[in-house]
C-alpha cells in the first residue's frame, strides 16, 4: 500500500444504503478539522442507493465520482490508492467481512511522511501516516435498537468504534467488555447530521410525520398511522401536515420497504385533504419549517430534538422492542395521536437529551457543546496516525471463536477465499460481463419483483 505524502487527510468512505451514505460521508467530514479529501464507494447490493438519493442526502460530494463496487474491488482499491482513514458506513456483516480484507491486506507499517490533520482541543497534531493500512473507522447511523451485542460484534477489529451518546458509550463498553474484546475502541462523538437552525417557537402551523421503511411492519400498523394523519389533517385545516417518505417507489433505503405509504394513499377512503402533503428532500430542509414532529421510532426525532423542536413519539402501536420506541423511555416525548389531535405538545427531559448528545445537551463525554463532540475523535485519528505502527486488525470473531457464523459472512461478501490471479484478455471482459448482468437481475428481482409478489401473497 502507497502511504499519503500531501498534508491533505485521505479518507475513503464505504456505504451500502443512503442512510449509511450520509452517515459516513458526514462523519468523514467531521474526522478532521483541517482539509480532507473524500473518496466514495457505494458497496454493490440490494440497497445500493439511486443519483437521487444520494443527492438528497447533501453531504457535499459530488455523487458522479462516487463508485460502486464489490467488497474485493474496494479492497484494491485501498490496497492501491494509500488512504489514511477509512469510514465503514455498513450493516454489521459487511463491516465484519471488510474487517477481515483489511487485516488480509498486509501486516502492520512502519512510519511514514509526516502530515497535519488539523487543529483539535488539543492543538496542531503532526501525525505520521502508515504505509500499510488506514486507520479504520465505523459506527451507527442513528438510533441503535435491536441487535446491540450482534452489531456490535461484528465492528469489532475497527480502530475507532464511534458512539453516538454517552448512553451509547457505555453500552457498547459494556459489550465488549462482557466477552473479554478490547473496548478501547469505543469512541464518543454525536450523529454528524445534526444541526440547523434552533426553534423560534410560535404557533403550530406544520405537523411532519417522519415515516420509516419498516416500522411498522404490517399493513395494518401502516394503514393505521397513514389514516391518523390524514384525520389530524381534517381535524385542524389551517396546519399543514406532511408526510416524509424516505424513498420513491422501488428506491430501496437501509431497510426493505414493502409497503410504502405512497401506495397506500392511494387506496385511502375519502382521498386526501388539501393540507396534506407527501414530502421527499433532505430532512434538514423540511425540520426548517416544522413545529411538531411525530413518529414511531425514527432517528429523525433526535435531529429534531437537538433543534429543540416540540416532538412526539407514538404509542399508539404501544411501546415495543420490535418497533424501536423503547429507546425513547424517559425521553418525555410519548404522545398518541388522540393526545395530539387534542393539542398535546411533549417537553423533552433536558437530563434524556443530555446523555444522548442533542440540543445542545453535549457530546458523548456528557458535557459541552456540539461544536466538541468529535474533538475526541480526531484526537484518537491523530494518536493512530502519530503511531510508529499501527497495531494489526485484530476482530473478536475469528475462525477460531465464531467457526459456526464467520465462515458465513465472509462467504456473503466473496471474501472466503483469497483472491485468484486476475485472468486477463477476453475471459476477464466476458467474466465481468456476466458478472455485472447477474448482479444487476439479482438487484432487479428484490428491489422490484420480490415485493409485488409478496403483496399479492397478502390479498
Amino acid at each position: 500500500m502507497q502511504a499519503s505524502t500531501s498534508d491533505v487527510l485521505r479518507v475513503a468512505v464505504i456505504a451500502d444504503s443512503d442512510t449509511r451514505w450520509k452517515w459516513g460521508a458526514l462523519t468523514a467530514r467531521r474526522l478532521s478539522v483541517g482539509e480532507a479529501e473524500l473518496s466514495g464507494f457505494l458497496l454493490r447490493g440490494r440497497a445500493t442507493p439511486t443519483p437521487r438519493q444520494l443527492a438528497e442526502v447533501g453531504a457535499g460530494v459530488d455523487t458522479a465520482a462516487v463508485r460502486e463496487v464489490t467488497g474485493a474491488e474496494f479492497l484494491r482499491a485501498v490496497e492501491q490508492d494509500g488512504y489514511d482513514v477509512v469510514v465503514l458506513a455498513l450493516v454489521g456483516g459487511a463491516v465484519q467481512a471488510m474487517l477481515h480484507g483489511l487485516a488480509a491486506l498486509g501486516s502492520p507499517g512502519a512510519a511514514a511522511g509526516t502530515s497535519v490533520v488539523g487543529t483539535s482541543a488539543a492543538g496542531t497534531a503532526a501525525v505520521s501516516k502508515s504505509a500499510r493500512r488506514p486507520v479504520v473507522v465505523t459506527g451507527y447511523v442513528g438510533v441503535v435498537y435491536e441487535k446491540l451485542a450482534d452489531g456490535l460484534l461484528l465492528r469489532h477489529g475497527a480502530d475507532v468504534v464511534l458512539a453516538n451518546s454517552l448512553h451509547d458509550a457505555e453500552r457498547f463498553r459494556a459489550v465488549y467488555e462482557g466477552v473479554g474484546a478490547d473496548a478501547s475502541a469505543v469512541t464518543g462523538s454525536a450523529l454528524p447530521f445534526l444541526g440547523g437552525a434552533l426553534y423560534a417557537g410560535g404557533a403550530l402551523k406544520t405537523v411532519v410525520f417522519a415515516a420509516q421503511p419498516s416500522v411498522p411492519a404490517s399493513r395494518d400498523g401502516r394503514t393505521y398511522l397513514l389514516r391518523r394523519l390524514v384525520e389530524h389533517a381534517r381535524l385542524h385545516p389551517d396546519r399543514e401536515v406532511l408526510l416524509k417518505l424516505r424513498s420513491q417507489p422501488g428506491e430501496h433505503t437501509t431497510h426493505i420497504e414493502e409497503l410504502p405509504y405512497q401506495k397506500l394513499a392511494e387506496k385511502l377512503p375519502g382521498g386526501l385533504p388539501a393540507n396534506f402533503r407527501l414530502v421527499y428532500g433532505h430532512m434538514g430542509d423540511v425540520l426548517d419549517r416544522t413545529d411538531l414532529l411525530v413518529t414511531v421510532s425514527s432517528t429523525a426525532a433526535l435531529e429534531s430534538l437537538h433543534r429543540r423542536i416540540p416532538t412526539a413519539v407514538l404509542t399508539d402501536l404501544g411501546i415495543r422492542e420490535a418497533l424501536g420506541n423503547h429507546h425513547f423511555l424517559g425521553s418525555g416525548c410519548f404522545a398518541s395521536w388522540d393526545q395530539l389531535d387534542s393539542g398535546a405538545s411533549p417537553a423533552a427531559d433536558p437530563a434524556w437529551l443530555a446523555r444522548q448528545g442533542v440540543a445542545a445537551g453535549g457530546p458523548a463525554s456528557g458535557g459541552g457543546s456540539y461544536d466538541t463532540a468529535f474533538d475526541a475523535v480526531r484526537e484518537r485519528i491523530a494518536r493512530l496516525l502519530l503511531a510508529p505502527r499501527l497495531p494489526p486488525i485484530e476482530p473478536y470473531y475469528t475462525h477460531v471463536t465464531a467457526p459456526g457464523y464467520l465462515p458465513g459472512i465472509l462467504a456473503r461478501y466473496r471474501l472466503d477465499a483469497a483472491p485468484a490471479a486476475e485472468t486477463g484478455g477476453v475471459r476477464r471482459v466476458v467474466r465481468d460481463a456476466v458478472r455485472d448482468a447477474a448482479r444487476g437481475a439479482y438487484r432487479h428481482g428484490v428491489q422490484r419483483v420480490a415485493p409485488v409478489i409478496r403483496r399479492m401473497g397478502e390479498l
